[in-house]
């Protein structure tokens, strides 16, 4: 199984945004530090700003922030926001199976056990785990933040950041 590129970046930006906490970081920064599209970047940042894991703003001072608590967050909850295929075989979409060993076969049952087990793995881990290791560094470019970050704020007015 090979999680997507969308992923990847996903858990790129809020590990960078996890390690610079109480401060606005740019896509430009992103992008420049994990040598990355700004535009991939700015697919995955809307994405997480609708989720309420992000909030965005604009202009001078601008850029984004975690809202998502970094130890409530949990890589499995990431990974199935980000993920849209978790069909390993061909016989667990029943649409498309055309596999004749599919009534008696019981590698299904395998590969569905082994998916519950990657995603139990991944519900212990949470973005706090993976982010505390790299010690929180004030990049060259992060702005401190204006008044606390809140969820309120996240579902209004939510922007693009450039």
């Amino acid at each position: 199984m090979r999680l997507s590129e969308y992923t990847d970046y996903t858990l790129r930006v809020l590990m960078y945004c996890a390690q610079h906490p109480g401060q606005r970081v740019t896509i430009a920064e992103i992008a420049e530090r994990h040598t990355v599209s700004k535009n991939h970047l700015m697919k995955v940042v809307n994405a997480l700003a609708r989720l309420g894991w992000i909030e965005t703003a604009r202009g001078r001072g601008g850029g984004l922030a975690l809202l998502a608590d970094p130890a409530g967050l949990s890589i499995g909850e990431v990974v199935r926001a980000c993920e849209t295929d978790f069909r390993l075989v061909e016989c667990f979409d029943g649409t498309v199976n055309e596999c004749t060993l599919a009534p008696g076969c019981r590698l299904k049952q395998t590969f569905d056990a082994a998916l519950q087990g990657f995603f139990r793995e991944l519900d212990t881990t949470t973005l706090a785990d993976i982010s505390a290791e790299a010690a929180p560094t004030r990049h060259a470019h992060a702005r401190p933040m204006k008044g606390p970050v809140s969820r309120a704020r996240a579902g209004a007015g939510t922007e693009r950041a450039r």
